[in-house]
């Protein structure tokens, strides 16, 4: 019996992103649960930064998300065929939702929304005879039957029914805020407890530009395409999830490093503390670049003499992938550990935790039970700032060549291979705009909302 349909992968990136995505929703279920938790996070809720930050983060994060559900689709059956074969191309759900624009490629370079090519080609005319012209795109633009009269008003069209789409998605998501936050009046007088209309209008801006995009992708390149042929507008999307691996998988190994030997080497001190401060001293005086890129480079040769542990090439660049968050997280824990040591020193001083220890309570329940709450508003500023930090560093290591899979989208592979072209006559400049404007959105998303958590969390601020 044949079985249809697709075969689910999980790679090593998505079991993790999305285990860290179940404990932050227990994280958040906790944080409603403890009053403390639940007035800071009410606080960051109730600056119209914070939830537009927010909302621009979750949009982001929707993305990842699509980008992370893979599968290897079925093969035709063949004759006489009894099971399925798949294949080995391993494919998202982001990838099934943007065939067109993944499958539809050109020979080179396409200018935004052109209908012709970006450089001259040898043309044959019907006569026979040939010159040097700007063909005709395979796809961009390819239902206009005259591209010179009808271009422009088609992308007028366009922008206007996805302008249209954008409005009626806004307005159902402002009768569905009014009714949950008790009248659509107060939602647009910004009269309700939490920053609903901030998010509101940045939900409606993201729905408006989503439309207009969505409809522009069906007939044209948005962003053009690279040098072959690919859409641009495609592999910045793809280059988002990769972003978001890189900030978010990170904290993974940064925060077990950091948390435990910080409160170690702050409450118990003595030969403990000169340890652990010899240690990441060590570690910060080696340039961090080097030391990354003498790691991902040991990780390369060693992916290479192993061949056989990968049974496709998603899983090699997704090994990569993971190897990189790890070298990132064991080269960035130095920062936060040195902040939580220094906490330490002042609450073990404290009197609740110089009696808990005059009454015998255990020291790892004094840790878990005293000290580490007291610890945590750090951790969550630290986390939050340092996700921008990642994301610039993965652009940059992916730009001087020891950062993700040449074969992975990512803002830095696109950023490098538009060094190049920069240098064209004329000058190709989409793909870097575009990874450019991308990235820029996402960081300073970040750094707004990381500046709102810290002035909740921080106690000085209170």
């Amino acid at each position: 019996m044949i079985e249809h349909g697709f075969q689910p992968v999980v790679l090593w990136t998505d079991a993790c992103f999305f285990a860290l995505f179940v404990a932050g929703i227990i994280g958040g279920v906790h944080a409603y649960r403890s009053p403390h938790l639940r007035r800071s996070w009410r606080r960051v809720g109730e600056r119209p930064v914070g939830m537009a930050a927010l909302v621009i983060l979750v949009a982001f994060l929707v993305i990842g998300v699509l980008d992370s559900l893979h599968f290897r689709a079925a093969l035709p059956p063949a004759v006489g065929q009894t099971e399925a074969i798949y294949a080995t191309e391993v494919n998202s759900v982001l990838d099934m939702l943007m065939q067109r624009q993944r499958s539809n490629v050109e020979r080179t370079y396409s200018a935004p929304l052109a209908t012709h090519a970006y450089v001259k080609e040898t043309v044959e005319l019907p006569g026979g005879e040939q010159r040097r012209d700007f063909p005709r795109l395979k796809h961009g633009g390819a239902h206009l039957d005259d591209p010179v009269d009808d271009h422009a008003s088609d992308i007028v069209a366009r922008l206007v029914r996805g302008a249209a789409a954008g409005v009626v998605v806004s307005v159902a998501m402002g009768l569905l805020l009014g009714v949950l936050t008790g009248g659509l009046k107060q939602l647009i007088r910004g009269q309700t407890p939490l920053a609903w209309r901030a998010a509101w209008v940045t939900a409606s801006i993201i729905a408006l530009c989503a439309g207009m995009l969505v409809s522009l992708a069906q007939g044209y390149h948005i962003f053009g395409t690279d040098k072959v042929g690919q859409d641009v507008f495609y592999l910045t999307l793809k280059s988002v999830r990769t972003a978001l691996m890189i900030g978010t998988l990170t904290t993974l190994v940064t925060l077990p490093l950091a948390i435990a030997l910080g409160i170690l080497a702050g409450y118990f001190g003595g030969w403990v503390d000169d340890a652990i401060q010899y240690l990441y001293t060590v570690l910060n005086s080696i340039p961090g670049v080097l030391l990354i890129a003498a790691a991902v480079l040991m990780m390369q040769v060693f992916i290479e003499n192993h061949p056989e542990w990968f049974a496709t090439a998603a899983e090699r660049s997704d090994a990569r992938l993971l190897a990189l968050c790890i070298i990132l997280g064991v080269t960035s824990w130095t920062g936060l550990c040195r902040l939580l040591r220094g906490e330490t020193l002042k609450l073990r001083e404290l009197e609740y935790v110089q009696a808990a220890r005059a009454f015998g309570v255990p020291t790892v329940r004094i840790l878990l039970r005293h000290v580490l709450p007291n610890l945590m508003h750090i951790v969550i500023i630290a986390l939050v700032m340092d996700f921008s930090g990642l994301v610039l560093a993965e652009a940059v290591l992916s730009y001087v060549g020891i950062g993700v899979d040449p074969t992975m989208a990512s803002f830095g592979t696109l950023i490098n291979a538009a060094r190049m072209e920069l240098a064209r006559d004329p000058m190709v400049w989409w793909s870097l705009v575009s990874a450019f404007v991308f990235m820029f959105v996402l960081v300073l998303a970040a750094n707004l909302l990381a500046d709102v958590v810290r002035d909740a969390f921080d106690p000085r601020g209170v």
